[in-house]
């Protein structure tokens, strides 16, 4: 029997061991060594396609940096992402201090890094609307993502009294809480302060301050994965890559964290339907 030149034919047995040798070799290679998916998720304080335009570019350099494969998944309301996020259905979430708390007590949630300094949320009026004092809005509409979002919580602080309460005007975010004061929908909104600059707005008070959102890891991240993203986060604005992504995101850049820096937060969740 001829063999054509050129061509080299191996004994069956000895190429059912080299692809045992190769199977073997893959097999160990690290876990972390190898692309995964992991999803990604931004607190809902704006609509979905508002979101993935926002923060897109965060799970694309972090993909590059790490080698793993994020994949930026958007809720459309807080009650949709409370419910979900109860399951376990996110690996890495970018949310405020009492979710954040809150994961690292029930869920095993690593604190990997946040953006710097503290956030807070105003209560707003249209800039023709004035009002001086919470207690002023009491009977009237005041537009508000719905609980358990920490807008949501804190209006229910401003407003103590069971008996002496504005109407709340639920929206599925912030944009929409502006837009129903801009429109005449409501005459108040709850939003993060960071946003009314941006728009008419008249600010009738604001709350204290909390640490500003982080980003947390599931129990399910391997701990390899967790310090290459943390890594990438908290040395993003000493690299060309990472500060376009900054630029982007419009944030200064990530500090490190850990859980200490919420420890205590949680409490915001009292009284919240499903907090347990």
């Amino acid at each position: 029997m001829s063999i054509q030149a050129g061509t080299t034919r191996r004994p069956p047995l000895v190429a059912a061991l080299l692809l045992l040798v190769a199977a073997c070799a893959g097999a160990l290679v690290p876990p972390a060594a190898r692309a995964e998916t992991y999803t990604f998720v931004v607190q809902p304080i704006l609509p979905p396609a508002q979101t993935r335009a926002a923060f897109q570019p965060l799970a694309d350099y972090l993909s590059r940096a790490t080698g793993q494969q994020i994949r930026l998944v958007t809720a459309v309301n807080f009650l949709a992402y409370w419910a979900r996020m109860k399951r376990g259905d996110y690996d890495l979430i970018l949310d405020a201090a009492h979710f954040t708390d809150w994961r690292v007590k029930n869920m095993d949630y690593v604190v990997l890094a946040k953006i710097p300094d503290t956030v807070s949320y105003s209560l707003v009026t249209g800039e023709d609307t004035l009002v001086l004092e919470p207690t002023e809005l009491i009977g009237k509409t005041v537009a508000t993502i719905g609980s358990p979002s920490l807008g949501a919580v804190r209006l229910s602080q401003l407003f103590p009294n069971p008996l002496r309460q504005p109407v709340a005007v639920e929206v599925d975010n912030s944009r929409q809480a502006i837009d129903a004061v801009l429109k005449g929908r409501a005459v108040a909104a709850i939003v993060p302060s960071p946003l009314v600059g941006a728009f008419p707005l008249n600010v009738v008070t604001t709350t204290d301050p909390v640490p500003h959102i982080a980003m947390s890891a599931s129990p399910d991240v391997p701990e390899p994965v967790r310090k290459a993203i943390r890594k990438a986060l908290v040395e993003a604005d000493r690299t060309p890559a990472g500060q376009a992504m900054l630029k982007a995101i419009n944030f200064p850049r990530f500090v490190p964290a850990d859980a200490k820096v919420y420890d205590g937060y949680a409490r915001l969740l009292e009284g919240v339907w499903g907090y347990r």
